[in-house]
């Protein structure tokens, strides 16, 4: 299957990846990489030992808004 990736909106390719993550989450065959689990691990790891800290979504918007300016 060819996509007409240089002709596409970037909505279009989101929507596209949406719909491709759609498909392969409720495939009974897919089963997401080893890789995934230990990034999550090692962010669990860093939240509870006080090396990170986590963020409202709305702060986050605010502040990716500040250095856009």
């Amino acid at each position: 299957m060819q996509l007409p990736l240089d002709s596409m909106t970037t909505a279009q390719k989101l929507d596209a990846m949406e719909q491709l993550w759609a498909s392969l989450r409720a495939s009974s065959d897919y089963t997401p990489p080893t890789w995934h689990a230990d990034i999550l691990a090692e962010r669990r790891r860093r939240i509870e030992s006080g090396e990170a800290n986590l963020s409202l979504l709305e702060d986050v918007v605010t502040r990716i808004k500040q250095t856009r300016r």
